[in-house]
């Protein structure tokens, strides 16, 4: 059973508008928790591949820097920011996001 919380998760990060990332802080406080920032990071890398269409590569840390834990060789970092980039956002070589230019605003 799914809890609410994923459920919630999941809505927001499928919310992100193509171009424009947030970080997972934010993500965990619209789902209604605002201490869960590690726990949306644990559900983002725990997507099935039915829901590989969830934008997971759009939430960054509050720095703006693609944070992926590295145990895998990196590759998933290297997905993350191959994704960023087909979306037209800049990706520089520490690979950090421009927050004030990127940030997702919800309205």
């Amino acid at each position: 059973m799914e809890s609410n919380f994923r459920k919630n998760v999941l809505k927001i990060v499928s919310s992100i508008p193509i171009g424009k990332v947030t970080n997972y802080g934010t993500v965990a406080t619209l789902a209604g928790s605002p201490n869960s920032a590690r726990v949306v990071g644990g559900i983002l890398r725990s997507l099935t591949i039915e829901e590989d269409h969830i934008p997971w590569w759009r939430v960054v840390n509050k720095s703006g820097v693609i944070s992926i834990n590295q145990n895998m060789g990196g590759v998933e970092k290297i997905i993350q920011k191959e994704k960023l980039e087909s979306e037209g956002i800049v990706v520089s070589m520490k690979d950090s996001v421009n927050m004030r230019k990127y940030r997702w605003i919800i309205s």
